[in-house]
């Protein structure tokens, strides 16, 4: 597909308390307007998610579960289908992941994001879309590629030195990363209730991104342990960089 026929389209969204960028590559004869329906889609999706699942809003449905306004039966289906994934989420992590032992109460936060960016990305795809990229605050749902590539390359923040990259990634699905050098001191350690994090940053890739982001919060917390639990699960990878600078990685960990 020649890069001159190839067409791209950029879409910024403010939700979830954080932005949300949407870019959707499309094959020649494929103009702008023609994946404006799709645009709206992942848009709707995204807002939806934020009405339903924001700890901020005091009205939204996973307040109100929170609260005790409501009940799990009560609430809309996806409520239920998210708190199914959280605690596969938590199986899976060995603990290291639980939304249910954050201070203030149930917080699927660390799952939802990924979640709903790859359900937008979902939306996105369509005859004539040739790639996509839903990109939540950096963490990245995608498929596809860029014009006269199959694939899409990333790179990870050095958190060390935020200016500097310290990889590159190449991929066709999903990238999520964890750590403190952008928001401090705010992943919570579940079984001691207390704000920690073993590596300064933590970095893992597969095929979802609600299941990528959860690893990657627990792998943070749980340090060098947690690699060899990713390991374990199909089609994901996992990369640590310690304070000290030193990275580790699982074996097919997919560098550039």
């Amino acid at each position: 597909m020649p890069q001159s026929q190839t067409h791209g389209v950029h879409h910024l969204e403010n939700v979830m308390g954080t932005v949300v960028t949407i870019d959707v590559y499309t094959d020649a004869g494929v103009s702008a307007a023609g994946v404006t329906p799709q645009l709206h889609q992942a848009r709707a999706v995204l807002h939806n998610v934020d009405e339903v699942f924001s700890t901020w809003k005091q009205h939204s449905q996973i307040t109100r579960l929170r609260r005790g306004d409501i009940t799990i039966a009560e609430a809309p289906p996806e409520v239920a289908e998210v708190l199914r994934l959280c605690a596969t989420a938590r199986d899976l992590s060995g603990g290291w992941f639980d939304p249910w032992a954050m201070p203030g109460g149930f917080d699927p936060t660390g799952y939802v994001k990924g979640w709903a960016a790859q359900r937008a990305l979902a939306a996105l795809a369509s005859p004539g879309v040739s790639g996509a990229i839903v990109n939540a605050a950096g963490d990245i749902a995608s498929f596809g590629g860029r014009p006269g590539s199959d694939s899409f390359r990333f790179g990870i923040v050095d958190p060390l030195c935020p200016d500097n990259l310290a990889c590159i990634v190449e991929l066709t699905d999903a990238l999520a990363t964890s750590g403190t050098y952008e928001r401090g001191e705010h992943l919570i350690d579940p079984h001691s209730g207390m704000a920690s994090a073993r590596v300064a940053s933590a970095t893992v890739s597969g095929p979802d991104l609600g299941l990528a982001d959860a690893l990657a919060t627990a792998l943070a917390v749980a340090g060098g342990e947690g690699l060899a639990r990713v390991e374990e699960l199909g089609g994901y990878e996992a990369m640590i960089i310690n304070f000290d600078g030193t990275k580790h990685w699982t074996a097919h960990f997919p560098f550039a």
